[in-house]
């Protein structure tokens, strides 16, 4: 076995990034992302979506979910997107404003838009009671009770806040702050539920100093928050966690190696990384044991890679969409990988019998 790459999406006039995907329940993978002018210029954006029918070999071409923002106010970030329950989906977009920084507390809307059709429309979107860019999915614990993270700046640093919903989406907590350290930016939270109350969130310190993700720990549902972690996935940015079919964890990120902050010169890899769940709650780095792939590297001078989505399908593979710029010039392209776990550490083999050194040769 070996990684595989797909080709998804490339355009000769737009740079095409931050996707994500959703397995729906007839087996049709779903990718969204944003098509803009470029990284660094929003002044053109638009969600594109397009779907595969055998397992990402091939995708159907592109259309758009919203409209294009050129001469509009603002722009739109980073899609995700979610199965709710049966057909329904969920898309979530920050929507950010020309005039403000993006950090900035007000600058952005998360508006959520749903399909009971697998994706095939959508309604018009919703505004959730939480500001703040790249959020993460829609998350559930096994109480019920639905998680919404996004980061905005705090007090000079960029910090997580989090809503929550007990009647499935109806009515929203006011927005909590799960974490902040003066000498980091949290940001980019990815919450995983682990049952029993528990939920782990991981988040990328954006000081691009090489520094290990960061993570926090819940375990009464959300309420409160442990103090900040060291998760030991070095240069950990924009991590994506999800449980795979027998238990385990799997966490895509973009590798950051630190030094000088500037597109191209540490966005150049994405990696996979599979722990376990008693790791994932371990508080002391020492004792804690993850796995790390190298999925991608961006060979470009203008490399930008690493914002990513994945599922499993339920024969154990894995199936992860990222964008990267690579030999597309200075236009990123979405491409998608196809890998099993046994790419990242070979599963326990069972034992196998003693042979007697006396026992009779044939």
């Amino acid at each position: 076995m070996s990684i595989e790459k797909f080709f998804i999406s490339r355009d000769p006039v737009y740079y095409e990034a931050w996707p994500d995907v959703v397995l729906t329940g007839d087996g049709t993978l779903v990718c969204v992302f944003c098509q803009c002018t470029h990284h660094k210029d929003r002044s053109y954006t638009r969600i594109m979506q397009t779907e595969s029918s055998d397992r990402g070999r091939t995708w159907s071409p592109k259309h758009p979910v919203t409209e294009g923002t050129e001469d509009r106010p603002y722009y739109f970030n980073c899609p995700r997107i979610f199965r709710l329950s049966g057909e329904r989906l969920g898309l979530l977009v920050d929507r950010i404003r020309h005039h403000l920084d993006e950090g900035a507390p007000d600058a952005a809307d998360l508006l959520l838009f749903e399909s009971a059709d697998n994706g095939r429309s959508w309604s018009a979107p919703r505004r959730l009671p939480l500001s703040g860019i790249v959020p993460d999915k829609l998350v559930r614990s096994d109480s019920g009770r639905l998680f919404l993270s996004a980061h905005h700046s705090f007090q000079g640093r960029l910090a997580p806040f989090l809503i929550s919903s007990d009647d499935g989406g109806e009515t929203w907590t006011s927005p909590r702050k799960m974490a902040y350290d003066p000498d980091c930016e949290l940001c980019e939270a990815s919450l995983l539920p682990l049952g029993g109350g528990v939920i782990a969130a991981l988040l990328r310190d954006n000081t691009c100093r090489g520094a290990d993700c960061r993570k926090l720990i819940s375990r009464d549902d959300g309420e409160t928050w442990s103090s900040l972690l060291d998760f030991p996935l070095p240069g950990g940015y924009r991590p994506v966690a999800g449980l795979l079919n027998d238990g385990r964890i799997l966490i895509t990120y973009r590798f950051c190696q630190g030094g000088r902050r500037a597109i191209g010169a540490n966005t150049q890899n994405l990696f996979a990384a599979l722990t376990t769940r008693a790791d994932l709650l371990e508080e002391q780095r020492s004792q804690t044991s993850v796995n790390i792939l190298p999925v991608d590297h961006d060979r470009s001078v203008h490399a930008d890679t690493g914002y990513s989505g994945w599922v499993q399908f339920p024969d154990g593979e894995i199936y992860i969409v990222n964008y990267i710029v690579d030999d597309a010039g200075d236009r990123a392209q979405i491409r998608g990988y196809s890998l099993f776990p046994d790419e990242i550490v070979l599963s326990p083999q069972p034992p196998q019998p003693e042979i007697s050194r006396n026992s009779a040769q044939p």
